[in-house]
């Protein structure tokens, strides 16, 4: 191992997810075994350049492998956007000692520790953290599988009023940009239409689609619907749509909103938070700096911090063809 890196931060930076916990308990139980420092650096960014720091130990993390959230805390920093933000940001670590800095977080995280690398020389080592699955070089992001798992089982139970009512409804799940959780959430429950950003359905289909389920005798339905999609302008509006065409159809909307980032994290995201943190701990003793650790085909890896910032995910089409299927 590299002598010269003898005290690490770690932070949590922009919206939280399942799995953070774990990560930090990850981090500083990994730099306990090698012996050497770990500050916790509370509020992100922001906490950074305030130097708010604690001194951590492996005693200091018990029991928060199964809980949500973050116990650092988690906050957007305008004053880190700015170079003389960073600067006095750069300053507090140095202050502190610190050698290198773990962030856990996502694509704005990764950002912010891409260019503080590239101005203060300093060593950074990114740990993916968002429910919306969404960052290049890495199969799986901490909170995406226990977010799966939390809207699952909300649709489940939504269908059993839509069944009792013979009611449509449409549910929103989170994804700006990329529609990971709809479509796998849409074929896990068994939804009979999913909309995400990447797959133009059109309104003029998902109508056709519904007459179809209704002649085939379905009384209800359900359609995944992620936020980020376009086939209307929100989901609202695609209710009233439906509406205005199928009257014979009594619509429901659904928002599960931030609900999906709570809850206490799957094995499978615990897991992979502990491989993730002794991943980026070892990586930094080692020389390596200005990575994201992801897992590939059950392999830990390092993916350059700049590519999983500008890398793009690819929806699974394979699953697409399966819910098309499914939904027949």
């Amino acid at each position: 191992m590299n002598n010269k890196i003898n005290k690490i931060g770690v932070m949590t930076s922009g919206g939280d997810s399942p799995g953070m916990n774990a990560a930090i308990r990850s981090v500083v139980r990994t730099c306990a075994f090698h012996q050497i420092e770990c500050i916790g650096i509370y509020r992100g960014y922001q906490g950074l350049i305030e130097g708010d720091f604690k001194e951590m130990d492996a005693r200091s993390v018990n029991n928060i492998i199964n809980k949500g959230g973050t116990i650092l805390k988690s906050a957007r920093s305008k004053d880190f956007r700015t170079k003389e933000g960073r600067k006095t940001a750069f300053a507090k670590a140095r202050e502190k000692g610190l050698d290198a800095i773990v962030v856990i977080g996502g694509d704005g995280s990764f950002t912010g520790a891409m260019i503080f690398s590239e101005e203060f020389d300093f060593p950074m080592m990114g740990i993916p953290g968002t429910i919306d699955n969404d960052i290049y070089g890495t199969s799986y992001t901490l909170g995406y599988d226990t977010a799966l798992n939390t809207v699952v089982e909300a649709i489940d139970k939504i269908r059993d009023t839509a069944s009792s009512h013979d009611r449509l409804f449409f549910v929103e799940v989170m994804g700006r940009d990329v529609g990971h959780i709809a479509l796998n959430a849409g074929v896990g429950a068994g939804a009979e239409e999913i909309l995400i950003p990447e797959e133009d359905l059109g309104k003029e289909r998902l109508i056709e689609s519904l007459k179809r389920s209704r002649l085939s005798g379905k009384s209800s339905s359900i359609v995944v619907v992620a936020e980020g999609d376009k086939t209307g302008d929100n989901v609202f509006e695609l209710k009233d749509y439906v509406e205005a065409n199928l009257p014979e159809y009594d619509v429901r909307v659904s928002v599960l909103g931030h609900m999906q980032r709570g809850g206490s994290p799957s094995c499978f995201d615990r897991v992979l938070a502990s491989r993730m943190g002794v991943k980026a701990v070892e990586s930094l003793l080692e020389g390596k700096t200005n990575y994201m650790v992801g897992i590939r085909d059950t392999q830990m890896v390092l993916c350059p911090i700049d590519q999983a910032v500008k890398g793009k995910t690819d929806i699974d089409i394979e699953l697409i063809r399966v819910s098309d299927i499914m939904t027949t």
